[in-house]
């Protein structure tokens, strides 16, 4: 695995299977974004600056994955939709994360810490008269 990536393992009874935590990142991603009221994910400042300096797309952007021997926490970053229960849209999202991953890998999850940035206005639909 030398592609510069971290990667998750887990003995099987056929050999290894090696787990990129990019494949959770995206797949917390992806279930955050399915919960109602959730506007957008959130950049996090520091390591993906870098990321949005250089122009990559990265489609985890706002997740970070920690990983110990047998679990996985995460911390995601997003936008609440204006008119939404901040405290509701948290909950929901931290359920649908951790069921993501834990279906997708077979990994415990510890935690998901979800840190709300902001709040996203929708503009209505313009109709043209």
């Amino acid at each position: 695995m030398a592609d510069g990536k971290e990667y998750i393992s887990c003995p099987d009874e056929l050999g290894s299977i090696h787990i990129s935590e990019d494949v959770l990142a995206v797949t917390a991603a992806a279930a955050a974004l399915e919960v109602e009221g959730v506007g957008s994910l959130a950049a996090n400042l520091g390591s993906d600056i870098a990321e949005l300096l250089a122009g990559k797309k990265n489609l985890s952007k706002g997740v970070r994955i920690t990983v110990t021997e047998s679990s996985v926490t995460v911390d995601i970053s997003l936008l609440v939709k204006y008119g939404s229960s901040v405290q509701a849209t948290a909950r929901a999202v931290q359920e649908g994360v951790a069921a993501a991953i834990e279906n997708a890998s077979g990994f415990t999850v510890e935690g998901v810490n979800v840190h709300v940035a902001g709040v996203t206005f929708e503009r209505p639909a313009r109709t043209n008269q």
